[in-house]
């Protein structure tokens, strides 16, 4: 399981002050206005930042981190993702999962075919589409992340227990 979770990307800078426009890629964009620290993934490495204040603008949240005042303090971490640890991630209710966790589980049948290893997950709005990489074909197959299809999944053995339902093996 990865340590720390990814719930941003730092787009662009926001003015001449240090702000930074960020695309949220967590569920609830919200919880950056609960966010006191979140890690920059840099090439020198993981930068720790505290969050001064955000506020909302479309589709993202234009962050300011403590220290970093004017323009060029912020330049180096365009383009760079924004984690948080565990420990400060959303708490999931049962059933749900981080999408990192679940990126590399082994995918089998419920009579116990490996299918192949989740590579991707859509969010369509409906549902989530899983992808799945078949270790036979290498092609892709998406099943959605319903009740019906997605019947377990253990982290800990590091794989998910599917049913296809009439159509889906292809």
């Amino acid at each position: 399981m990865e340590d720390m979770l990814r719930v941003g990307v730092i787009t662009s800078t926001h003015g001449l002050a240090g702000e930074v426009k960020v695309f949220p890629t967590t569920d609830d964009p919200q919880r950056f206005r609960f966010l006191k620290e979140v890690y920059a993934d840099t090439k020198k490495g993981l930068r720790c930042l505290h969050v001064d204040h955000v506020r909302f603008f479309k589709q993202f949240v234009i962050v300011h981190f403590d220290g970093l005042e004017r323009i060029e303090d912020v330049q180096d971490m365009l383009k760079c993702d924004l984690l948080v640890t565990r420990e400060n991630a959303i708490p999931l209710e049962e059933g749900q999962y981080y999408l990192a966790d679940l990126i590399g589980l082994q995918v089998v049948k419920e009579d116990g075919t490996v299918l192949g290893v989740l590579e991707d997950v859509l969010q369509t709005g409906a549902n989530d589409v899983y992808a799945v990489r078949l270790e036979k074909t290498h092609k892709e197959l998406l099943i959605p992340a319903i009740p019906q299809c997605i019947l377990n999944v253990d982290l800990e053995q590091g794989r998910m227990t599917v049913y296809l339902l009439p159509g889906l093996e292809g």
